[in-house]
């Protein structure tokens, strides 16, 4: 009897990591494409002067470079984590780092790119002046400076409070949240991201109610201020994207210690392609597309590139 147990026990074990492997597997090949996407569309961005001299082009680059990077972070992690690999806690902060900073410059990138489609509705005639490539730099500075200054208070906080050594190895898979354990580092994490994605989301709003009442106005270009009232709600979207990313937590620790193993996993996969994966390559995907400059340049490389592979397995 003991022997069938063991023998049952065994089956089940191998079953689960058999599935966990399926769908460390399975989350490879979506990420794959995102990345083809993502990549195909920062060479678009800088294909052509028209792209590089423009600053609304300028701040969609920033903000697409900014989700390749979490994206690429996240699978990494998420590959490490599916095959048990525990990495030293000196390492897995620098990757954690490096994620936290790119997921904080989305949302203020969304900022500034719906304050250029104001000025640019609301003061026309400012607009060249104002919303220049040295002003956008600048803007584009000051969102990274902000960002890694509060990534660089994250870091300190760890250093400083965390009681484990930097060179000790995880005790569980690398992760903010395994990083981060003390309650503190919860609260000045929601606290930050309370004050980010509101004061965000009321500078968008904001944003496309200045469209709207120029809109009324009849010296207004109807058709422009049409495309910019729905590039701002589109804004609107895709801050809402970056914030479904800070909810995977929340969820897996509402039902941590509920469901069994292979449950979680499963849960845990959904979550990760649906809330992580899909946002940062669909937001930028979406706003090329129905750009009628980019869409025609983006279509071209991505059917080269679709062409230049199907013509490689055919030699093959």
């Amino acid at each position: 009897m003991s022997n069938t147990t063991q023998s049952w026990g065994n089956s089940s074990a191998r079953n689960q990591s058999r599935e966990v492997a399926l769908y460390a597997f399975l989350s490879i090949l979506p990420c794959i494409i995102f990345l083809y996407v993502n990549g195909v569309m920062l060479f678009t961005l800088r294909s052509k002067p028209v792209f590089s001299e423009t600053p609304r082009y300028i701040l969609l680059y920033n903000l697409l470079f900014a989700d390749t990077i979490q994206l690429a972070l996240g699978q990494l992690l998420y590959i490490l984590a599916m095959a048990h690999v525990y990495m030293v806690r000196y390492v897995c902060a620098a990757l954690a780092m490096v994620a936290i900073l790119a997921t904080d410059i989305s949302p203020f990138n969304l900022a500034v790119m719906s304050l250029e489609r104001y000025v640019a509705i609301c003061f026309p005639l400012n607009h060249a002046t104002v919303i220049t490539i040295r002003s956008t730099g600048a803007a584009i500075a000051v969102v990274w400076a902000v960002c890694s200054a509060n990534t660089l208070v994250r870091f300190l906080m760890l250093l400083f409070l965390e009681a484990t050594p930097f060179h000790r190895s995880m005790q569980g898979f690398c992760a903010k949240e395994s990083l981060f354990r003390l309650k503190i580092f919860y609260d000045f994490d929601k606290g930050f991201m309370c004050v980010v994605f509101v004061s965000v989301g009321m500078i968008i709003i904001c944003s496309y109610i200045g469209v709207i009442v120029a809109a009324r106005s009849a010296s207004a270009d109807k058709a422009s201020t049409s495309k910019a009232r729905k590039t701002v709600l589109l804004h609107l979207f895709q801050l809402a994207l970056s914030l479904s990313s800070t909810l995977v937590s929340t969820i897996l620790s509402a039902i941590h210690g509920k469901v069994n193993r292979a449950t979680m996993v499963r849960i845990n996969y959904i979550l990760f392609l649906f809330l992580i994966n899909l946002p940062r390559c669909l937001s930028c995907l979406i706003y090329g597309l129905r750009d009628q400059t980019i869409r025609p340049v983006l279509m071209y490389h991505l059917s080269f590139c679709l062409r230049h592979l199907a013509g490689c397995f055919k030699k093959h």
